[in-house]
């Protein structure tokens, strides 16, 4: 019988967070940066996923140099979480210390395997999510997650729509079709994808936001794993033919490092990876699949890609002193004293430092870029 909620959760974590540069670093990236309530990026999606409770797995996708932080972070979760939760942490998160980075569309090819294969009498209904999200209210989140597993149940690849606040052009867009309540009879909140779009230009995004038919593309996604093998080798056969090594007699050793369970040395895993293509999710099923759908979703959200939006989430600054000065976001290990300025983001981290006016954010990419050719 098919669950009413996601039986399995993947966290993607791999990433570099470049945008929060110097705060984030590559042995020290995004997702384990601190929030005001003291739990980091990575930790508050490890909660969410908890929410949502899933009978199985929570795997983390991860890069093998950050493995033993990734492992000390979920460690220390221990102080914060209940019993119960923390007895689903200590038996059924796993980390995967993934062997070179191939996007995303091969690891949840090998999250799907994983699952499949070390429990085949299962049907695996996966969820997966970001490191580096906030979302709130949780509340909103789980009841949206129903409707989402149920729409994957039913064999669709489902993505988790944003209605739009402004018109950004950091984010991909998806225009919403028709809605799937009489056509499979799920949740109202749930529309056929009519097309996905590219990052736009401001004319274009305003468009968008006007029209009232597209929503930001969050970046999570939901469906079963036998679904997303079958699309996996119509639409990337090369991808599932590197991919067919995996069974069930060849199941990685699972090891403990914080006291937290984790796999790094699984041959099938190497042998997969060596010249596996890399592409994103999107790119090789969602765009592709006639299948997909999306959750119009009523929870808030934010990839918090900029020192804009990090700005956010704290309601005031920490070792500063500002003297006619006005509007100014300082995050910094050291005390800062800034006089008669305005609009900038003050951000002094690892022993480098970023002094930028608030709305340049677009500039990160080129910055980081400099940074490391010159320093």
């Amino acid at each position: 019988m098919m669950s009413s909620n996601f039986t399995d959760i993947v966290i993607l974590a791999g990433g570099f967070g470049e945008r929060l540069w110097p705060a984030s670093r590559p042995d020290f990236p995004k997702q384990f940066l601190s929030l005001q309530n003291g739990q980091s990026f990575l930790q508050s999606a490890v909660l969410r996923s908890l929410a949502v409770k899933p009978s199985g797995k929570i795997l983390i996708l991860t890069r093998r140099d950050i493995l033993e932080e990734m492992t000390s972070q979920c460690e220390k979760m221990k102080t914060f979480v209940s019993e119960a939760d923390w007895k689903k942490i200590c038996s059924d998160l796993i980390i995967v210390a993934e062997p070179c980075a191939r996007h995303t569309a091969a690891p949840l090819l090998l999250a799907s395997k994983y699952l499949n294969n070390s429990d085949p009498d299962k049907v695996h209904n996966i969820l997966v999510l970001a490191s580096d999200h906030i979302i709130t209210p949780v509340e909103r989140f789980t009841e949206d997650c129903k409707k989402a597993a149920e729409a994957s149940e039913k064999g669709n690849f489902v993505c988790f729509a944003i209605k739009p606040t402004e018109p950004s052009t950091g984010y991909g867009y998806i225009k919403m079709g028709e809605s799937m309540k009489e056509i499979q009879n799920l949740s109202e909140d749930v529309y056929k994808i009519e097309q996905f779009k590219e990052k736009p230009d401001l004319k274009t995004a305003e468009s968008y936001l006007s029209s009232g038919k597209y929503c930001w593309n969050s970046g999570m996604f939901g469906f079963t794993a036998d679904f997303f093998e079958n699309e996996m080798a119509l639409y990337e056969p090369a991808i599932a033919s590197d991919f067919s090594v995996f069974n069930k007699t060849n199941l990685p050793e699972i090891k403990l490092l914080n006291g937290i369970k984790y796999v790094k040395e699984w041959p099938a895993m190497e042998k997969a990876y060596e010249n596996v293509k890399s592409i994103a999710v999107d790119n090789a099923i969602a765009e592709r699949t006639e299948k997909a759908v999306v959750v119009k979703s009523t929870f808030g959200w934010d990839d918090v890609g900029s020192w804009d939006a990090f700005e956010k989430l704290f309601d005031k600054n920490e070792n500063t002193v500002q003297i006619e000065a006005k509007d100014n976001f300082v995050y910094s290990d050291i005390p800062v004293a800034l006089c008669g300025v305005e609009g900038l983001s003050v951000v002094i981290k690892n022993g480098k430092a970023l002094v930028m006016k608030k709305g340049t954010s677009g500039f990160m990419r080129e910055v980081v870029k400099q940074v490391k050719e010159n320093f």
